[in-house]
């Protein structure tokens, strides 16, 4: 049920939007300055100032980006990003989710990672989905209840993987129509994207697509097959013309990094429509996982700069969800900020780690939180001190087997099961490596910050 506060948020919200959508950038202080009286959190109230400092600006990307949200997307879309997203997921959900650790004890997180089905319509060269049985599948009736019980801790965000999530389109369009206050969106490889599917999710407004791809159209047909770069840009197009929330997923490793870290690259996406771009690093998961396609960490030095440089200059938000470790304090698995559920039901606490200790099918939400393995992610996260070497398996496996082995956690890939001194072995030595150069750019970084602080002081 929602609550006082939610319900006023959403009101407030409602006519904010209605007064600014007459002239949206000039009215924008005013969305403002009512978002100013339901802000609570000190966090929250700098990133209003941020929002005035960036509307003040007309010539700021970040300016040119709520220009795109306000031409290009739907007015549901618009209506929904904002109350869904900002106001359940943010203002009312995150003290939510406060309360609920301090309840519980445990880590209660932002948003939920769900695997609806293991089937795939694609066999891309490395992906981690692949390790999976491929009939497995949760039922309609345990992802609603999984969202029920979410909602109740403070979570409205709730992403889907696979597999290829589309398989189940239908599903998924009404589990956003039944729980209409939460923000969906599904990671796909795009070529299941028709024009009645697009059309649906504009008048939804709920349901955004991150969509798969690895450069252009030679780099993604080369692992994701051929003739699939031609159907994800046709696929772009149909959800562009329909002001669907969307956005590029990109899987960086030693053979793609120029391109997919190019201008070009980022420039093409922008026109074809995408709000966000997700950069993730190849992860060597499964028995027979390529080693070669590891980025090198010369690459991904390339890669934290690239992305910072267009940070500043292009008209979307980009991650990498390794070299931004800084801005989150470290790792954000185990359910600190998301965990993963995958097709099987076994709740894993990220989607590249996969061992678990639990099944969703078996226990609740909080229970699944209070996993042992989780507990273990909660006592020894931040992995690092310098938040450039997040994860526990690219850049501290030593982090991971203990875990593991503590939590006394199983594999949970039916088909090659992998013991964890395995898996980390494979990325212990570009650990070190990667060390060397990650604790230069972090001291750089932490100069700069002390710099800063020291001015404005």
């Amino acid at each position: 049920m929602a609550s006082v506060k939610q319900v006023m948020s959403t009101a407030l919200m409602n006519e904010g939007l209605k007064y600014i959508e007459k002239d949206p950038m000039e009215n924008m202080p005013k969305l403002l300055d009512w978002a100013e009286k339901i802000v609570t959190r000190e966090n929250h109230k700098r990133y209003l100032q941020n929002f005035r400092e960036i509307v003040a600006d007309p010539e700021n990307n970040w300016y040119k980006l709520m220009e795109r949200y306000f031409d290009e997307l739907s007015p549901n879309t618009r209506k929904k990003f904002l109350i869904n997203y900002m106001v359940n997921s943010g203002m009312v959900g995150i003290p939510m989710q406060d309360k609920a650790k301090k309840k519980y004890n445990c880590n209660v997180p932002w948003a939920i990672l769900m695997d609806p089905t293991s089937a795939c319509n694609l066999k891309c060269t490395g992906c981690w989905a692949a390790e999976y049985e491929k009939t497995d599948s949760l039922s309609y009736d345990t992802l609603d209840r999984i969202i029920r019980e979410g909602k109740e801790l403070g979570i409205y965000m709730y992403i889907f993987s696979g597999g290829e999530p589309l398989v189940r389109k239908n599903d998924l369009v009404k589990l956003a129509e039944t729980h209409s206050d939460c923000s969906f969106l599904s990671f796909t490889n795009a070529t299941l994207v028709d024009e009645e599917f697009a059309k649906k999710l504009g008048e939804l407004g709920n349901f955004g697509l991150a969509i798969s791809v690895e450069g252009f159209e030679d780099t993604t047909d080369m692992r994701r097959g051929k003739g699939t770069f031609e159907k994800v840009m046709h696929a772009m197009d149909l959800l562009k013309k329909e002001g669907v929330v969307f956005g590029f997923s990109t899987c960086y490793h030693k053979y793609n990094v120029d391109v997919v870290g190019s201008e070009e690259y980022l420039d093409l996406l922008i026109d074809k429509g995408c709000m966000f771009g997700w950069y993730f690093t190849y992860i060597p998961i499964g028995k027979d996982a390529v080693t070669d396609l590891l980025a090198s960490p010369e690459q991904r030095e390339y890669m934290y700069h690239q992305l910072r440089k267009m940070r500043k200059e292009k008209p979307i938000f980009t991650l990498d969800f390794w070299n931004d470790g800084e801005y989150v304090n470290g790792c954000i698995a185990g359910g600190r900020n998301y965990f993963h559920i995958n097709a099987n039901g076994d709740i894993e606490p990220c989607a590249f780690i996969h061992y678990s200790n639990l099944n969703i099918k078996d226990v609740s939400l909080v229970e699944a939180l209070q996993s042992p393995l989780f507990m273990q992610y909660k006592e020894n996260q931040p992995f690092n001190e310098n938040h450039l070497r997040p994860c526990p398996l690219l850049d501290n496996p030593e982090k991971l087997r203990s875990m593991v082995q503590k939590s006394d956690a199983y594999s949970t890939q039916p088909m090659d099961r992998e013991e964890v001194e395995d898996l980390t072995a494979k990325t212990d030595e570009i650990s070190k490596e990667w060390g060397v150069v990650a604790d230069k750019l972090w001291d750089e970084s932490q100069a700069k910050k002390a710099k800063k602080a020291e001015e404005e002081a």
